[in-house]
């Protein structure tokens, strides 16, 4: 299973050129399906659609979302459709087996005062809180995924033009503008606070931690997360600002196909979730300013 399991990584990661957070997920859900395999004392070439169902039930009995089983699902059908493509299956159990239906979750959006207050918590006379109100403001000025944000090099950026080069889902490129306000902050980091943090590093990754090594995903969340807790903002997602990127710019008229090029969605029923919030926003207008409301 392990080898098969190594041949389908390499698949996602080169043919279809997913993205690493993809291909980890993949890889856990995978493993967590062989674990499963071995407890009932089987492999692959025998399992079948009952077997995968009863998977199911499982992940289901032990408390996991139908967001999450579904994620699983799909993890199982990229790869036996893998295996039957490569003849190492006869038949793809997964063939016939519907994705169950998830309600989509409205994302939690700030608002401008409370976006406000949170970019204005890091200490800027510091060189990392210099470089933390650079990422908030790039993060909030661009609606990059936290993943794209860290994965900017130097080259990414062209701060005269106002706009950045990134690398979203599936490697797909696509270029973001980007305000005046983030990028004078990008360009004191640039100039005040990245030398210091570099120090004699040969590193072109834009943003770095105290050691001059490129910063994580856990490490920037983890800003993130301090800031909004001692800004008072609770329920804050590493999203965040991305959803209230989405929101505000929709709030203030930008229509819906701009929106998805600048966030990177494939599909545009996923920017459309952004309308709902929209509405709820007029109508708060609406009941705030109408006589008869």
């Amino acid at each position: 299973m392990q080898t098969l399991l190594d041949q389908f990584m390499g698949y996602i990661t080169v043919e279809r050129g997913l993205s690493l957070n993809t291909c980890q997920a993949y890889y856990r859900d995978l493993q967590q399906h062989f674990n499963y395999l071995k407890q009932r004392g089987t492999g692959i070439p025998d399992t079948d659609q009952r077997l995968l169902v009863e998977y199911l039930g499982q992940l289901k009995h032990s408390g996991l979302g139908m967001r999450s089983i579904a994620r699983h699902l799909s993890s199982l059908k990229v790869f036996y459709r893998f295996l039957r493509a490569e003849n190492h299956i006869k038949q793809d159990p997964t063939l016939n087996m519907e994705t169950p239906k998830v309600w989509k979750k409205l994302p939690h959006c700030l608002s401008v005062k409370q976006v406000e207050n949170l970019l204005s918590q890091p200490d800027t006379s510091q060189p990392l809180g210099l470089r933390n109100r650079a990422m908030l403001e790039a993060l909030y000025a661009s609606g990059m995924r936290i993943s794209e944000l860290l994965g900017l090099k130097l080259n990414s950026l062209n701060l005269e033009m106002g706009y950045i080069l990134c690398y979203g889902k599936g490697a797909k490129e696509r270029i973001v503008p980007i305000g005046a306000q983030a990028s004078e902050w990008l360009k004191q980091y640039l100039s005040l606070s990245r030398p210091p943090l570099v120090k004699k590093r040969n590193s072109d990754q834009l943003f770095v931690n105290r050691f001059g090594k490129p910063l994580s995903r856990q490490g920037c969340w983890k800003v993130i997360k301090g800031y909004a807790a001692r800004a008072g903002i609770e329920g804050v997602a590493p999203h965040a600002l991305r959803h209230s990127f989405a929101s505000h710019l929709l709030e203030g008229g930008a229509d819906l196909r701009s929106v998805q090029l600048m966030l990177g969605h494939a599909d545009i029923s996923t920017t459309q979730i952004y309308t709902h919030t929209r509405q709820e926003w007029l109508q708060q207008i609406y009941k705030q300013f109408h006589p008869r409301a």
